[in-house]
């Protein structure tokens, strides 16, 4: 009797686990042909923008049923990574490559303010992140030996080196700009990121640490964070690591980690992803979104399994700062959002 208990329990729990994962939808939002975003910042249910390639930048009032497009006047040929959105007319926008370019716009977009330049030779902006409406980081690529940090403590109006000393970087270790997540700004001015290339880590508390993820190619390794309490100390005890290899996009070897304990210790997924991932994010309790290349996925178990529920490929995922909505955004123009 005990026997046929547990194996209806488990039935039961598997029929629950595929009717939560057929429940998973991405319904595609009017996009822009011939724009690859890996920006996104969800500030509501109705407000988002998107940045990308050729200058490009649009914003959504509506839940993304229309954009507003915009080509950044006098960068129309750079590729703007990441954005940080605060409402409707507030945001700002990251260009990787040099010379590395922060800009930030009152209105809109009608207008844009370059407010961090740096002209050095091999300079590349990667990511940026806020805590709150005025304080925010940067991440970069390593330069002059030593991990590019940059601070802000009046919404983006400037930026500061930061001086806190992390540990340098190791030979072929870098910080992929592949969707704005691996950086998060946590409370009391701490900070954790991650990287990727030939070594892969996560930074925290002035300290790194190896993640279990495929490394060792300049392809490889860590590409977007997700923190379950991000507002607790040191995000809180759960955190979830996506990446893999872009350029072989459909492996599930080594593309995903999570730790309970706040890094202390990180574990593989029972079941991972279907591939490469790049962005990655918490939709309600145990439940996660990672998008790549190659789909989306999803996770009703803080990370262990993993379900694909689209195989049409998108770059970087948010839920809403102040909402439930989560949207996606990817190459071609792609813009998408998870219907629940």
């Amino acid at each position: 009797m005990r026997k046929t208990v547990f194996q209806l329990i488990g039935m039961l729990s598997f029929v629950l686990l595929l009717q939560d994962v057929a429940a998973q939808k991405i319904q595609e939002l009017p996009g822009k042909e011939g724009i690859s975003f890996r920006g996104l910042s969800v500030v509501n249910d109705r407000l988002l923008w998107v940045s990308g390639n050729k200058g490009t930048v649009g914003r959504s009032t509506d839940g993304g049923k229309s954009f507003q497009w915009m080509t950044v006047k006098g960068h129309e040929k750079r590729d703007f990574r990441d954005i940080e959105a605060f409402d409707a007319v507030t945001a700002v926008i990251l260009a990787v490559d040099s010379p590395g370019l922060i800009l930030r716009t009152f209105d809109g977009g009608e207008s844009w303010q370059e407010v961090y330049r740096d002209n050095r030779s091999g300079i590349f902006l990667d990511a940026l992140h806020f805590r709150n409406k005025d304080e925010g980081m940067a991440v970069g690529d390593p330069i002059d030996g030593k991990i590019l940090l940059l601070r802000t403590a009046d919404g983006g109006r400037s930026w500061q080196p930061y001086p806190t000393a992390y540990p340098a970087p190791m030979e072929g270790e870098a910080f992929f700009a592949a969707s704005g997540g691996n950086i998060v700004t946590l409370k009391k001015a701490e900070t954790i990121f991650v990287s990727g290339g030939k070594q892969s880590r996560v930074f925290y508390a002035g300290q790194a640490f190896e993640l279990p993820l495929k490394q060792g190619e300049t392809s490889t390794g860590a590409n977007a964070i997700a923190l379950k309490h991000p507002n607790r100390k040191r995000g809180g005890r759960h955190w979830v690591v996506v990446g893999g290899d872009f350029a072989k996009d459909k492996e599930r070897t080594g593309n995903i980690c999570f730790t309970r304990d706040g890094g202390a210790s990180w574990q593989q997924a029972a079941a991972p992803p279907q591939g490469y991932r790049s962005g990655i994010s918490y939709v309600r309790g145990n439940q996660l979104i990672a998008c790549g290349t190659s789909g989306v996925d999803w996770s009703r178990d803080g990370g262990r399994t993993w379900s694909l529920i689209s195989p049409v490929g998108y770059h970087v995922v948010q839920k809403a700062k102040d909402g439930r909505a989560v949207y996606l955004a990817g190459g071609n123009g792609r813009i998408g959002k998870l219907i629940r």
